[in-house]
């Protein structure tokens, strides 16, 4: 199975940092935002990474492709700690794939068609960051009692926020799962079918790619995956898992990047 990282967006929110330094290599703590969502892809159980790149950020790929030279020169100076965590990054199972132009997600999640195959695969958004690493288990868990449907995380939000989210409509069939049977991108708050979000974790069947071939712009003028997972509801089913507002750290914003690194640094080294 793999798990697929969009990572091509134009990161407008941060410019003008962006024109040099992607938003999915701004460091949180310690390390890069991107870094913390392959790592929990893998701890999926997911054989690949696969990021969805622009040809433009180079950035990404460097951090993630092995650096002998700079290994051997940092234990020459007794870092051996540093030359062992860069080793490890450059050996990770990080391949990437390219989309010329953003044109949503659904483009994105599309051009990793190849490398999905007829398997169910993993899509994590590369602007929230999951540090606990066992959501995506936790989602495959539920796919499996129920005969391998698609499954996604949502998070509560309050009603006046809907608009801002995709945002689905179901039944709730136990304390933090739905069976869902529709989803709309950015409803007006009048017109939202609940206050639960999309989080940015999914896990999908193939159908979902063949969705995507015909896909057609409509929100905002870009391919939406919610629309394709709209559209699958008519064949196969789909879940929804529940999840706590502190399981998951938005950093899509400089508000909430920033916000994201006090959080988690107070976590890790607070008293």
């Amino acid at each position: 199975m793999k798990a697929l990282i969009p990572a091509a967006g134009l990161g407008t929110r941060f410019l003008p940092e962006t024109k040099v330094v992607p938003k999915e290599m701004l460091m949180v703590v310690d390390r890069p935002v991107i870094q913390y969502v392959v790592e929990e892809g893998l701890a999926s159980g997911a054989d690949e990474v696969v990021i969805i790149n622009s040809p433009e950020k180079k950035d990404i790929e460097r951090h993630f492709q092995p650096d002998p030279e700079l290994v051997q020169t940092l234990r020459e100076r007794g870092k051996g700690d540093r030359a062992d965590e860069v080793e490890r990054i450059g050996n990770l199972p990080v391949s990437f794939v390219y989309e010329k132009e953003p044109l949503g997600l659904g483009d994105a999640v599309h051009c990793a068609v190849e490398k999905t195959g007829n398997e169910p695969f993993f899509v994590l958004l590369g602007d929230v960051i999951v540090p606990g690493n066992d959501m995506l288990n936790r989602m495959k868990a539920i796919s499996d009692e129920h005969n391998g449907a698609n499954v996604i995380a949502v998070l509560p939000v309050p009603k006046e926020e809907v608009s801002r989210f995709g945002v689905i409509s179901g039944t709730q069939v136990s304390d933090k799962v739905w069976k869902v049977d529709g989803l709309v991108e950015k409803p007006p708050v009048e017109e939202a079918p609940s206050n639960l979000s999309v989080f940015g974790r999914y896990l999908l069947s193939p159908r979902i790619m063949e969705l995507l071939v015909d896909a057609k712009p409509t929100t905002g003028g870009e391919i939406q995956l919610t629309d394709a997972l709209d559209q699958v509801l008519q064949e196969e089913e789909m879940y929804a898992m529940v999840i706590d507002p502190d399981e998951g750290y938005d950093t899509g914003t400089p508000q909430t990047w920033l916000d994201t690194n006090n959080r988690l640094y107070e976590k890790r080294f607070g008293k």
